[in-house]
């Protein structure tokens, strides 16, 4: 690979061994970010280019996914506000590289709007329709239920889309293939033997309710409720590690550290901790500081993945499983967790443009 065109995505908070994440992305011919907010992945590309808000463009949605009635809901978002300085929705961006790639039909000869007529074709509303009236109309739907027993053309009811047509607890299909066929939990391998001594809790991951992925902890009124990642652990897992509630910690595991600050949790398995992933961005407001997504002195809960160790049918990494060790900070220690406020840059950043800072 040697261009890379990413839009929104932040892949050294996202994904696993952020260490070699930002030197593949590093060796890029070209790297273009499209975002509304510079991030530790945006700086490592030759450009960055702003992107409209939802608030800032048009946007079709049909269905809204909670019931039978919201799912007959079709609305064009009508633009609230014009985006700011040379911001552009990212469907414009993608139409527009289309045609300059000489792909404009597969995209609509690049109109945007051909686009959405087409999407909407079979429902019957028109595109003039949805923009004469913002809040949006609805087609009728009706849900059919028990669709396991409708008949196919033999006559015999068609069943469950799985090689037996019924609910399938064994794979037939992951039998046939030669893994197998009922889920089991096994003990993480690393490539070099690490003793349960070493290594003898269990670490996973759980996304804290108040922010969304790796955003939002730079808005104020967010970050006063949780100023710091935290790790989870039982008192007695603390009490044998002379941990207090509070305290920073290292959570090291055979990949990679990172650091928090422990919270008890009584309901926990002893054996069992949990950390957060997402945690990089400063909090000017409050004086909070930013940390390095690479550097095992900060937050990257992705630093303690290893990479290498991958479900076989998925291909995915173990995010949140992982043997590991904790240990509370000296205090010579605590000052590099979270270190004084810094510039935005990554490694070896490529590209500084700016972008719009958060509210």
């Amino acid at each position: 690979m040697r261009t890379l065109i990413g839009f929104g995505a932040n892949l050294l908070l996202a994904q696993a061994d952020p260490v070699r994440g930002r030197a593949a992305l590093s060796s890029l011919d070209f790297y273009a970010h499209a975002d509304l907010f510079m991030n530790p992945t945006a700086a490592l590309a030759d450009i960055v280019i702003p992107v409209a808000s939802c608030f800032e463009r048009e946007a079709l949605k049909i269905g809204f996914e909670i019931s039978e009635d919201a799912q007959s809901y079709v609305q064009l978002r009508s633009k609230i506000v014009p985006p700011p300085g040379e911001a552009l929705p990212d469907t414009d961006i993608v139409f527009s590289l289309a045609k300059r790639l000489g792909l404009e039909m597969k995209f609509w000869d690049g109109d945007v709007d051909a686009a959405y007529r087409e999407q909407l074709a079979l429902s019957g509303i028109s595109l003039e329709q949805l923009r004469a009236e913002p809040a949006g109309q609805r087609k009728s739907l009706s849900t059919t239920h028990y669709k396991y027993k409708i008949p196919d053309e033999r006559g015999i009811a068609r069943g469950f889309p799985t090689p037996t047509r019924k609910v399938e607890f064994w794979s037939e299909t992951f039998a046939d293939k030669g893994y197998p066929a009922l889920p089991d939990i096994e003990t993480p391998v690393f490539g070099t033997p690490h003793p349960a001594d070493v290594f003898p809790l269990v670490l996973t991951c759980a996304k804290p309710s108040l922010f969304c992925q790796s955003q939002h902890r730079a808005l104020p009124l967010l970050r006063k409720r949780l100023p710091y990642p935290e790790i989870e652990l039982h008192p007695t897992t603390a009490a044998a590690r002379k941990i207090r509630h509070g305290d920073w910690v290292e959570v090291r595991t055979s990949s990679g550290a990172m650091r928090a600050k422990a919270r008890f949790n009584d309901t926990l398995d002893d054996r069992v901790v949990v950390g957060q992933h997402g945690w990089w961005q400063a909090c000017a407001e409050l004086g909070i500081a930013g940390s390095d997504p690479t550097d095992p002195n900060g937050s990257n809960f992705n630093l303690t993945v290893d990479a290498a160790m991958r479900d076989p049918i998925s291909g995915t990494p173990s995010h949140r499983f992982n043997m590991c060790e904790i240990r509370p900070l000296r205090s010579d220690e605590i000052t590099e967790a979270w270190p004084q406020e810094r510039s935005q840059e990554v490694g070896a950043r490529r590209g500084d443009l700016p972008c719009r800072s958060p509210p």
